[in-house]
């Protein structure tokens, strides 16, 4: 008898056993890690330029150490990336790249970056203009952004504009969207004022060689001396020789 209870008390305890395991918690899943832009890029497939642009300029570097900074940060504001494709590149005018000084790489890329995160519907609330990463002598580079009536998304540089296609990755602190056209900044690209037409300077000599101050018109107070004292002259010999005739009569 004893033998049977201790038998039945076993199989009780197995049977309870997955029950305990089940009601056990399981360890806690790791948090996922801060988004990385250059992954991103590359799984989009399509971004082979603007990936290369930015591991020249060390933005890739650069936004990727800002990411891990702010992740997880309730206070940070995140970031926004507008991903130029393969073929925006290939249909800027030839040499447009190379054109540029290192530092302009830099600006052309940072401009491209808004230093805050925006879902896509929230960009019909951004107040424009937008300021991006890049910075120069009269200020930050900014962007316009306008949504229409179809919540169409457009972002407008001043030199071009194009509608944000579909997002590659939006989730805080980090949203990137791709676009059809490189966000040429207005800095960089606009129309350059016209130079300032060069004004005469005073005293210039006119063509020909003399002056208005070296070269009196004809009729002036020197050309009428010389007349004077020639006529003068001219007196003197007619009446010496008048004088000399009526010695001789």
């Amino acid at each position: 008898m004893a033998r049977r209870i201790a038998v039945a008390a076993a199989f009780l305890a197995l049977a309870a056993f997955p029950a305990a395991l089940a009601q056990s918690p399981g360890p806690a899943a790791a948090p996922a890690g801060p988004p990385n832009v250059t992954a991103i890029l590359e799984k989009g497939g399509q971004y082979t330029t603007f990936m290369r642009l930015m591991k020249e300029t060390q933005q890739d570097t650069q936004l990727n150490s800002q990411l891990n900074s702010s992740f997880g940060n309730n206070g940070g504001g995140g970031y926004t990336v507008f991903a130029p494709t393969d073929n925006a590149f290939n249909n800027l005018k030839p040499g447009t790249l190379n054109s540029l000084t290192q530092q302009q790489q830099v600006s052309l890329v940072q401009g491209h970056i808004l230093p805050q995160y925006y879902a896509m519907d929230s960009f019909q609330t951004a107040s424009n203009p937008v300021r991006t990463q890049a910075s120069g002598r009269d200020g930050p580079y900014t962007l316009n952004i306008t949504s229409d009536t179809n919540n169409q998304v457009n972002v407008s540089s001043g030199v071009v504009e194009v509608r944000i296609n579909n997002a590659l990755f939006s989730t805080k602190p980090l949203a990137v969207y791709s676009v059809d056209k490189v966000l040429l900044p207005l800095e960089l690209f606009g129309a350059k004022a016209p130079a300032p037409a060069p004004t005469a300077s005073a005293g210039k000599p006119k063509k020909g060689g003399s002056s208005d101050a070296a070269s009196g018109p004809a009729g002036s107070d020197d050309s009428a001396s010389s007349g004077a004292a020639s006529g003068r002259a001219v007196g003197l010999s007619v009446a010496g020789l008048a004088a000399a005739l009526a010695y001789l009569l």
